[in-house]
């Protein structure tokens, strides 16, 4: 495959127009029909069409070959669509809560890797105070990364587990144990901080957002310096929080057992 810039563009291009075709067709497509639709030649399209198939994006029918979307294709969308309902139906109570505590509030969505931050409503102090929309935060030294690691049920501590803990600042946790203790505890009591972890002098708290099926897709988050907002965060803050993600939880369609 030629490496020149232009050229791996353009297969980016074909790899989503393949895609794009596949997700109109009502009973999937073979190859001769996606190179005649895409005006390319059959050999191109199959090159394209094996590799979405070994990754898991395609499926295909034994009895016809034509491909239809596969699991992984499925999985993107569900995940793009919870982060589009998580920013959809958080607005209204980030913005009471900004309100009602002065901080700057982040909602984020959980992921394999790290908890992304999807929006930041900063606080009315002087300074911005808070996290980039698009930001990757790790699990182990976040606020909303521990929430994720003690509420998904995704494997994440799994994956923690299995890598060296990145260092931020000096009070960031590396030893696995001592995060494992705290994830634990973050467990009983609901909501979790990680006091000048990331950066020095700022810390958050952080709760749990569920989904309709009781599973952790998403954070909401407090975020300030490291003198207001502390190991032990002000009651008014927490309860705020707290009432603030049980309602974004329920929006989504979450009602707690026994509710």
């Amino acid at each position: 495959m030629n490496d020149k810039p232009g050229s791996a563009i353009k297969s980016v291009h074909v790899t989503l127009d393949i895609l794009e075709a596949i997700a109109q067709a009502k009973d999937g497509m073979g190859v001769s029909e996606l190179a005649t639709r895409l005006s390319s030649t059959k050999a191109t399209i199959f090159r394209h069409l094996r590799t979405l198939f070994e990754r898991g994006y395609l499926s295909q029918d034994a009895a016809s070959s034509r491909y239809r979307l596969g699991v992984r294709t499925h999985l993107l969308g569900r995940a793009a669509a919870q982060r589009v309902d998580l920013l959809t139906q958080s607005q209204q109570a980030v913005a009471e809560l900004r309100e009602e505590t002065g901080e700057s509030v982040t909602i984020s969505a959980v992921g394999m890797r790290g908890v992304i931050v999807l929006d930041t409503v900063y606080g009315t102090s002087m300074f911005e105070i808070g996290v980039r929309p698009g930001t990757e935060m790790q699990f182990h030294s976040s606020a909303q990364g521990k929430i994720a690691l003690a509420f998904s049920r995704q494997p994440l501590m799994d994956l923690v587990r299995g890598k060296e803990l990145e260092r931020f600042t000096e009070f960031t946790v590396r030893d696995i144990d001592a995060l494992e203790k705290e994830v634990e505890q973050v467990k009983k009591q609901g909501w979790a901080t990680a006091p000048q972890e990331m950066i020095l002098g700022l810390n958050a708290i952080a709760v749990p957002i569920f989904d309709e099926t009781g599973d952790c897709v998403g954070t909401l988050g407090l975020v300030g310096f490291a003198q207001f907002i502390g190991k032990e965060p002000p009651a008014r803050h927490l309860l705020a929080l707290k009432r603030a993600g049980e309602r974004i939880s329920a929006n989504l369609g979450y009602r707690p057992s026994g509710a």
